[in-house]
């Protein structure tokens, strides 16, 4: 599998890009500017060579113009007809020798495909010097000055010569001005070439920079954008999805990562608001339960009282007038007796729940296992119980520092609530579990189960879906308040309805054996009203 390329990489690759661009068109741009410069400067050349050629032939031409008159075109004046030829060679030997200075100056090798190669520049010389002993022998015979010493044969024939390779010179500097104009636009035309190429080039490098400058480096970052607008706006679930295999990828991970670990967050504080508001309403519906069961209990225990009183009275009474009136009469003593009795009853239950709405409740050390055994045993015979099976499995001794009433109360409240969610032939399984710290109570019922939406209420007052219709939907609530008040949990589970429910009680342990003043607990008595509870998750 092929390294992913990194960041740095891919940005030197653009830098090589752009800079084989530029340097593309800058050599493209140069190429073409020195053809130019070449070409101006053969042709320069060129016309200098073709002036001098000229100005040679120019030259060669008038010593034959015996007309000329004298002093023209440089030429002394002179008295003899030889002297003045001589005059006008010298002229054109002096302008010939300039021609070749010039071309010694320009090319400094010797040959390069200039004029410096051709035969002429070689011959000229030699003709010039067989056109002056033409014109010395013609002078000697002659001895006078004649006008008819330029139209000595050897004198023309001479001049002939010299005229005709001053004329083929000319002829080839010509042709070769010809020639270098086609080389100057062969190269004309192959500086376009080079600098299309090299501009087309350039144009794909660019083009493919800013493709892969999009891909690589434009697109991740807007990703990397769009994901934390995403996030800013509260969206966690939005995961940025980077395959770059550099840096931005990496980042894209890290933040991908912080993501989730600011989802996971915020659902646990949600999560924990939620169930402090639960919490908090569940403390709300307590108070006010607390104030509405203690004026209840005041008001009744005023009306209680005078019925006992009454009864009591009345008993008294009648004890002369009961002997007389036999079976009957104990019939009345014993109604008498158990008006009493049960209005003492009612007021001992109104005490009870006065005193749970107000604070003093003592703990003392008691063994869990003997407790709870305590209470299935009483269970066992309420008539809800019949034909179920009840099943408990200390695992372990375990001793708490509790109020015995109020934990009995709540155990009982979990027994009879699992009672009444199953049918007949269903079974209660209760186990005891210790730790270091904790002991822990699981009631696992083969009943009818909870909904999540049931779940999710299950410890709020005066909420119930009791399977039996009956119950008020507090049992629970208050066994809620009497596990925190103990400083343990009491939480609830369900797979589903129809597929029973547990409830799993944790409450701290204590090795001291002395009483100690806690915080108010409730009374079983109060609890033994409100059965049914988990009965009502079906």
């Amino acid at each position: 599998m092929a390294r992913p390329w990194r960041l740095r990489h891919k940005l030197s690759l653009g830098l090589a890009l752009v800079t084989g661009s530029v340097a593309l068109l800058l050599g493209g741009a140069l190429f073409g500017l020195s053809s130019y410069l070449d070409t101006q400067r053969v042709t320069d050349r060129k016309l200098d060579e073709l002036h001098l050629v000229y100005q040679l032939r120019t030259d060669i031409q008038r010593v034959r113009n015996s007309d000329a008159p004298a002093g023209a075109a440089g030429v002394p004046e002179v008295n003899t007809e030889s002297e003045r030829l001589r005059g006008r060679i010298d002229a054109a030997e002096e302008t010939l020798r300039r021609y070749l200075a010039g071309l010694r100056d320009q090319y400094p090798t010797g040959t390069d495909g200039s004029l410096h190669d051709y035969a002429q520049l070689a011959n000229l010389p030699r003709a010039f010097a067989a056109l002056r002993d033409a014109l010395d022998r013609a002078g000697k015979a002659q001895g006078v000055v004649a006008a008819g010493l330029v139209n000595d044969p050897q004198l023309l024939a001479a001049h002939r010569d010299c005229d005709r390779l001053a004329e083929e010179l000319y002829t080839n500097l010509e042709d070769d001005i010809r020639h270098s104009s086609a080389r100057s636009k062969a190269n004309h035309r192959r500086s376009l070439l080079v600098a299309g190429f090299a501009t087309a080039l350039a144009v794909v490098f660019v083009g493919t920079l800013l493709y892969y400058f999009r891909v690589w480096v434009f697109t991740p970052i807007r990703l990397l954008q769009a994901g934390v607008h995403a996030v800013h706006g509260g969206h966690f679930d939005r995961p940025i999805v980077l395959d770059s295999g550099d840096e931005l990828q990496e980042l894209a991970d890290e933040f991908n990562a912080m993501t989730g670990r600011m989802r996971d967050t915020y659902r646990d504080l949600e999560s924990q608001v939620n169930d402090r508001t639960l919490q908090l309403v569940r403390s709300e519906r307590m108070v006010s339960v607390g104030f509405l069961a203690a004026g209840v209990a005041h008001e009744i225990n005023n009306p209680l009282a005078s019925i006992a009183f009454c009864a009591e009275a009345l008993e008294r009474r009648v004890q002369a007038v009961l002997p007389r009136l036999g079976p009957e009469g104990e019939v009345v003593q014993k109604y008498l007796r158990m008006i009493q009795e049960e209005s003492q009853r009612c007021k001992t239950i109104t005490q009870k729940l006065l005193d749970f709405s107000r604070s003093g409740g003592k703990r003392e050390r008691a063994e869990l296992s003997q407790l709870v055994g305590d209470v299935i045993d009483v269970a066992r015979v309420l008539p809800n119980a019949r034909n179920k099976v009840i099943h408990f499995s200390p695992s372990a001794t375990a001793t708490a520092a509790v109020s015995v009433p109020d934990v009995k109360g709540v155990v009982l409240n979990l027994i009879v609530n699992a009672l009444d969610s199953m049918e007949e032939g269903g079974g209660v399984e209760v186990t005891l579990a210790a730790d270091a710290t904790h002991a822990e109570l699981r009631f696992a019922d083969s009943g009818c189960g909870m909904a999540p939406d049931t779940l999710r209420h299950i410890f709020e007052p005066f909420f119930t879906r009791s399977r039996t219709g009956n119950g008020t939907g507090l049992g629970l609530s208050i066994s809620h308040q009497v596990i925190d008040q103990h400083g343990g949990s009491i939480r609830a589970a369900s797979a589903g309805p129809g597929q029973g429910s547990t409830f799993l009680v944790r409450l701290p342990l204590t090795g001291a054996a002395e009483k100690v003043e806690a915080t108010p607990a409730s009374h079983p008595d109060v609890l033994l009203p409100f059965p049914g509870r988990s009965a009502a998750v079906a």
